[in-house]
């Protein structure tokens, strides 16, 4: 069963303070004889997303869990070349036997800032909003030389991006909780309660999370901060691996309590 509770998997006390507000969903998963793959950064990378759905189902296959859950990490787009494509493929149905299920990333956030208003937030495409332009057939360099603007430019891109593509962003949850796992797209600020956890750094934080234990009693599943290889790490582990650099997309298994790569 999934549930999505707003005040941090109901682990906050009456005598605790009340959690910050809340804009995306916490959920949390009965981890009985439940699986679930965690894929890393997608950034418009489609080829690689199918192929590790390909391993994925393949490595299901010799496990004895009836339910199986495919979870992206999050910034699903910017950066690679085809983030049209990769939420076309999300929004559709996921390989048989499976649910899926994509976190919140930061520039799923910011893509989503700049179609509600992209005179407030030009910064979008110098943060890999060029590439997602031009997945969705936008020509940039033309709409600029006709003097229309980031007015303009919004207008053009919210022409041509399918309404199921907004609906799936703007429902992406900000975390799943899994047992003793908590899957975010970038961390957790070590030493506040999980009920008081800002959205923002589960989405934006790097320091201090991935620099000391988060002392929370989780482990941390998230991307957002990449390197050559997965990371194991005191109360984390981060499987962003630059796809739309490297062509390599991590897998994590989590079953049975135990963690482990698909290769």
């Amino acid at each position: 069963m999934i549930t999505a509770v707003r005040s941090f998997f109901g682990l906050g006390r009456k005598s605790e303070p009340a959690p910050p507000p809340v804009g995306r969903d916490r959920l949390v998963i009965d981890p009985e004889d439940t699986v679930v793959y965690a894929i890393g950064d997608v950034h418009g990378c489609l080829a690689e997303l199918k192929a590790a759905e390909r391993r994925i189902v393949a490595d299901a296959a010799r496990l004895p869990a009836t339910r199986r859950i495919i979870l992206c990490l999050g910034d699903l787009v910017d950066r690679g070349p085809q983030s049209a494509d990769v939420l076309d493929h999300l929004t559709g149905a996921p390989p048989a036997g499976f649910e899926r299920l994509s976190l919140c990333g930061n520039h799923d956030e910011t893509f989503l800032a700049f179609l509600d208003d992209p005179q407030a937030n030009p910064g979008w495409l110098e943060f890999g909003g060029e590439e997602t332009l031009e997945s969705y057939g936008v020509d940039m360099l033309r709409l600029a030389r006709r003097g229309n603007g980031l007015a303009g430019l919004g207008e053009a891109l919210r022409d041509v991006v399918p309404e199921a593509h907004v609906k799936l962003l703007r429902r992406l949850p900000a975390a799943v909780r899994f047992g003793d796992v908590l899957f975010v797209h970038a961390g957790v600020r070590p030493g506040v309660p999980l009920d008081e956890q800002a959205e923002d750094d589960l989405m934006w934080i790097r320091e201090p999370f991935v620099s000391q234990p988060n002392g929370l009693g989780v482990t941390v599943v998230h991307g957002h901060t990449p390197g050559k290889e997965p990371v194991f790490a005191a109360g984390r582990i981060g499987i962003d691996t630059g796809a739309f650099a490297t062509g390599r997309l991590t897998v994590l298994r989590v079953f049975n309590g135990e963690a482990a790569i698909v290769e």
